[in-house]
């Protein structure tokens, strides 16, 4: 039988314990700049989906996402028996660690947005200075029988 309710929980938990052992107790420099964002469990509580971000050692630094990966699979054990021991539950939870895409979507989305903006800006311009292609007034008015 299914619990949604405790899965998120547990979810939850799992977040908390994996990004504290990733700050505290493992001692990979590969993982310095690595941020755990989300954590989802099967309904049998049996895997556990954990997804992290990468952040660069400065802005203008491209991350290392190659060896967080690998940092993150060589510490897999050690991270699988940190949420065991501190859970308590039956059967610990297999972890899979997935890279997270939501920031490289909304930087996606921004880039669209910018390229949206600049585009209305200059049909605003180009609509400022145009002129009708036909008449002033296109649309005919009704004859009257005095004009004729």
């Amino acid at each position: 039988m299914v619990d949604n309710a405790r899965a998120r929980k547990l979810a939850k938990r799992i977040t908390q314990i994996v990004a504290e052992a990733l700050e505290h107790e493992v001692k990979d420099p590969r993982l310095a700049m690595v941020t755990i964002t989300d954590t989802r469990v099967t309904g049998d509580l049996r895997e556990a989906t954990v997804y992290y971000t990468v952040m660069g050692e400065t802005v203008d630094t491209p991350p290392d996402t190659a060896g967080a990966a690998a940092a993150l699979a060589s510490a897999t054990g050690v991270l699988r028996s940190r949420v065991g021991q501190q859970t308590g539950i039956r059967h610990t939870p297999s972890l899979a660690f997935v890279p997270d895409s939501v920031p490289d979507e909304a930087r996606r989305m921004e880039e669209l947005l910018a390229r949206t903006r600049e585009s209305d800006a200059e049909v605003a311009r180009l609509a400022a200075s145009a002129e009708p292609a036909g008449d002033p007034d296109p649309y005919r008015a009704p004859r009257d029988e005095e004009q004729e």
